[in-house]
């Protein structure tokens, strides 16, 4: 169990604009992502160190995002205006989280102009939708040279969380002490006022620490 990445749904003047800011404020390169007809969404990546990125998404008008969690879930933080929507840990196995949430992961893929495609299986969208500040959880499938993570070289490291909830709470949902996935990113949990979820992310930069 490892962080994966982090989710930021797009303001009110879409994906291209908001990637467009991140971008500026990392001082790095964005990278096309592609859409995910399964959900209804599209992305643009953002690769880090340490085998983590930051995705920024947007909800398409299309069936399978009324339908799907995750494009329900973009949807929503979108309509609020944007943000930080959640972020996610890799497993290696999904089974234990599918007997305790009692439902099957769902399939997601996203193809590359190349005709290659990147696959996975992911759970816990409706605990995020729910919760906020609890990660949803995948399984990377596929060609692990496909990662998003390795999209383009880069300095940039997700140095720390700021998270409006409970380690605690993380920890039952996860089945196992929530440290774990965040050995290498450190985490700053305070009460929530309001919804509770990601507050802010910083990044270590060429330019020195970044919050956004």
């Amino acid at each position: 169990m490892r962080m994966d990445h982090v989710s930021y749904a797009c303001e009110s003047d879409g994906l291209a604009a908001t990637a467009a800011r991140i971008s500026d404020a990392l001082g790095i390169e964005r990278v096309r992502g592609g859409v995910h007809p399964r959900f209804g969404t599209r992305n643009i990546i953002f690769p880090l160190t340490d085998h983590h990125y930051l995705e920024v998404v947007e909800v398409l008008e299309h069936p399978a995002s009324d339908k799907a969690p995750f494009g329900q879930a973009v949807r929503a933080r979108s309509a609020a205006g944007g943000g930080w929507m959640g972020w996610c840990v890799a497993v290696d196995d999904l089974s234990p989280f599918e007997e305790r949430l009692g439902r099957s992961a769902v399939p997601g893929n996203r193809k590359f102009p190349d005709g290659q495609e990147l696959i996975w299986q992911q759970i816990g969208i409706k605990g995020l939708i729910a919760d906020p500040q609890v990660p949803y959880m995948l399984k990377w499938e596929g060609d692990p040279a496909l990662h998003p993570s390795l999209a383009n070289p880069t300095n940039v490291r997700l140095t720390k969380l700021t998270i409006a909830g409970s380690a605690e709470r993380v920890t039952q949902w996860l089945g196992e002490p929530v440290e774990k996935p965040l050995d290498d990113v450190a985490v700053e949990w305070i009460a929530p006022r309001g919804t509770p979820g990601i507050m802010s992310v910083t990044f270590e930069t060429a330019n020195g620490l970044v919050t956004i």
